[in-house]
């Protein structure tokens, strides 16, 4: 931006040629900011930001004030940081109150203190007894507050009517809410923000309507018992958290890279208070969706998510002291043999991954393609009456997902009711309480392996119809419940062959009769993080997370066993994760860094203009007139223009943004005496030699680049895509010896990978 120093000129001293004023040394708003749907210039906004802390740092020698602005503006990264923290994990706990309040509402009432759930509401009964520990007098049923009975054919019905109604309502007003107020708060959000942090622009995404309205609806979404989870639309809540205090301060206002920090830390602070792991948040904003991750972003990553991580303990909204539902102890190691099942499970998840993104995706795609995109409403009503109406008869569906992931990662100790704890005892056994052998498994365990079969067909189809709707909804927890469920289903599997076989060759030496050899909330847990990483490709972060989120270090040689399988095998069938075929189905310029350009072409394959197409739209350095520019900009779309030395020698001077252009002459129009249609625009430092009698010519020097990137016509293409996914460049300019050939955008190259690749390069829609 032009400096402050150079102070307005008199109108008297304007009109004398001698003096003529270039106006863009007074600054004047909106230069150098983008259009919606527009991809920035990371060059340009790093060198934008280097001269503006070149000015502070020279400043603050000249007093105490400007030393001390200096001080603010240096600590202004981590006040952004603690806000965001602060906000991101206050939001998350009372989502989580809501979530438990509501999901309980579906069922029955507290009558003490109906804001309460069913768990809050017996913790505070004194009449609670340990057999029947979910059972006490001041938390009705439905129909026991209704017909008076809990029991018999009427009351089951009348809870059932109750409980898809509710779902209904919840739904129906979520998607309501979306629709009106806020249509950038439906989805997981996670597509959109790695799309935004590779440098383009989707204004409102991140807004203020965003921010009030997805956490209403997410909690509306998530009680209504839909196969979504809250994760993703959280990271999402925490990026809007860091778009609104960015603009506080000028430093990230008006600098789209500098924003896009903020923001990589803020998506950090999100997973950190989705899953209660901090460090697996800072790990997830940098392999899965930052595109630009500096050193100094990763120490205000990891500062943004312990605030929010502490925000949200401090809130403790489960009650247990811990960040998440579903923290577990186990009290036996693994053994070798174990990691046969563990990479079973692992190639469970991959082949689950590659069965939902491709449904899901042919689904998202016939929805954008036929009538069935037009009826948004009347999509979420349909599927949100399908699952209550499936889910309520199976007790493992009824209740919400984090709690049967909860369940079934639990280890069976000897104070567990659940039905998969229902083992046959050995009534002569003196053990330790934390330390039960393995035991055969009682009609209950059988009952259960049923319930849970059905549980995890219908939530494999179920999930493929919902992710996508227009409403807010993630993908971890569903992918994790449907892992939990064939891992569990595996772990017991197991543990009744150890038990019935102990004289098996695998066995022998490590299962003797009477031990407690084989964990099932293992097994969960470990086909949890295949199917998660089967899903979203994600490895290492991945890890992270599960063994953060459930407490268990020893345990990541099976996590890491089973991460990787998954990874393999999903990425034999794709190497697209979820979120990179939701970005391609939008059609979304987003050059990933994980793919590799093998194709022998050269940029004169993929410049513009092609043979028989029109000539290059150029500008020259001293010839053009106002009228000729206005024109030029008028009868064109381009984002801007290369600025040669004269048409006849095409010698590359420049490159100057349309936009730029636009709000220059506007602004020239406005402030400057004696600037009219057929005043000559130049963009040298000397004015051109014109005749007496003509107008007042423009300088527009300040809004030109001097420097923009150019390639050869014979640089491969292989380097053109290297340069422009390491600098995100929008634009490169082809050239010849110095002259001009040509022009490749990010566009250009998107379409020419996706021609490459056999696809349709016209699914790229943005600029």
């Amino acid at each position: 931006m032009a400096s402050d120093e150079t102070s307005m000129v008199s109108a008297g001293d304007i009109n004398g040629s001698s003096n003529l004023m270039d106006f863009l040394d007074e600054p004047f708003p909106d230069v150098g900011t983008y259009e919606d749907f527009h991809t920035i210039d990371w060059l340009r906004e790093k060198s934008r930001d280097t001269d503006r802390h070149r000015k502070i740092t020279n400043k603050s020698k000249e007093s105490v004030w400007e030393f001390i602005k200096s001080l603010l503006d240096a600590w202004s990264g981590w006040v952004v940081m603690l806000l965001i923290g602060l906000l991101a994990g206050t939001l998350a706990g009372v989502i989580d109150l809501a979530v438990d309040w509501m999901t309980d509402l579906k069922e029955g009432v507290c009558l003490s203190a109906f804001w309460y759930s069913h768990e809050q509401c017996c913790w505070t009964s004194n009449e609670t007894t340990f057999d029947d520990r979910d059972k006490c007098p001041q938390w009705q049923k439905w129909s026991e507050l209704m017909m008076g009975r809990a029991e018999g054919a009427g009351a089951y019905l009348l809870n059932y009517f109750l409980y898809v109604t509710w779902a209904l309502s919840f739904a129906f007003l979520a998607v309501s809410l979306v629709r009106v107020f806020a249509p950038y708060a439906c989805g997981s959000g996670i597509p959109e923000i790695k799309t935004i942090l590779s440098g383009f622009i989707i204004r409102g995404y991140l807004g203020k309507w965003t921010l009030l309205i997805k956490p209403v609806t997410l909690v509306l979404a998530v009680s209504s018992g839909l196969s979504l989870g809250k994760e993703g639309p959280l990271i999402h809540v925490a990026c809007c958290c860091g778009n609104l205090f960015s603009s506080l301060f000028s430093k990230y206002s008006k600098n789209e890279g500098k924003r896009r920090e903020v923001l990589s830390a803020a998506a950090a602070a999100g997973v950190s208070v989705a899953f209660g792991a901090p460090i697996g948040g800072v790990l997830f904003s940098l392999e899965e969706v930052s595109y630009y991750f500096p050193l100094k972003t990763l120490w205000r990553s990891f500062f943004a998510a312990l605030v929010a991580a502490f925000t949200l303990r401090s809130i403790n909204p489960f009650g247990n002291s811990r960040l998440v539902l579903f923290y577990v102890e186990y009290h036996t190691p693994w053994y070798m043999a174990e990691l046969l099942p563990f990479i079973l499970l692992g190639v469970f998840g991959g082949l689950w991954g590659t069965l939902f993104i491709r449904g899901n995706i042919a689904w998202c795609r016939r929805r954008k393609t036929t009538k069935l995109g037009k009826y948004p409403v009347l999509e979420v009503i349909a599927v949100t009456g399908i699952t209550a109406i499936l889910a309520f008869p199976n007790p493992y569906t009824r209740r919400s997902t984090s709690e049967l992931i909860s369940e079934l990662f639990n280890d069976c100790g000897a104070l567990e009711s659940s039905q998969l704890c229902d083992y046959v005892n050995d009534p002569n056994m003196t053990r330790p309480v934390d330390d039960i052998p393995d035991r055969p498994a009682g009609p209950g365990v059988y009952t259960a392996l049923w319930q849970l079969a059905l549980a995890l067909v219908f939530k494999i189809v179920i999930t493929i119809f919902t992710f996508g709707m227009k409403i807010p909804s993630g993908l971890f927890i569903p992918s994790m419940a449907v892992g939990a469920i064939a891992g569990r289903i595996v772990g017991i599997a197991v543990e009744q062959m150890a038990y019935h076989h102990h004289d098996w060759i695998i066995f022998k030496n490590w299962c003797r009769p009477g031990a407690d050899c084989v964990t099932p909330g293992l097994y969960a847990m470990v086909g949890a993080a295949a199917c998660l990483g089967g899903v979203t490709r994600m490895t290492v972060s991945l890890v992270v997370i599960m063994f953060e989120l459930t407490g268990g270090l020893e345990y990541i040689v099976p996590l890491m066993a089973a991460a990787v399988t998954s990874k393999w095998v999903a990425d034999a069938f794709g190497k697209e994760s979820i979120y990179e075929s939701h970005i391609r189905l939008n059609g979304y310029p987003f050059l990933d860094v994980k793919d590799e350009f093998t194709h022998r072409t050269l940029a004169t394959d993929v410049m513009r203009p092609r043979r028989g197409e029109p000539a290059l739209a150029v500008l020259t350095q001293d010839s053009t007139t106002v009228e000729d520019v206005e024109a030029l900009i008028k009868d064109t779309d381009y984002n801007g223009f290369p600025v040669v030395v004269s048409r006849e020698s095409e010698r590359l001077i420049g490159f100057v943004q349309r936009r730029d252009l636009i709000l220059a002459i506007k602004n020239a129009r406005q402030k400057q005496d004696g600037v009219v249609s057929n005043s000559v625009v130049y963009f040298t430092e000397d004015a051109p030699q014109l005749p007496a009698s003509s107008p007042q010519p423009l300088k527009l020097r300040r809004v030109l680049n001097l420097s923009p990137f150019t390639v050869t016509d014979h640089t491969p293409m292989e380097t053109v895509v290297d340069i422009f996914r390491k600098l995100g460049l929008r634009q490169c300019l082809v050239t010849r010896s110095g002259r001009l050939l040509g022009i490749i955008t990010k566009k250009d190259v998107l379409r020419h990978m996706a021609k490459m690749a056999n696809q349709d390069p016209e699914s790229i829609m943005f600029n």
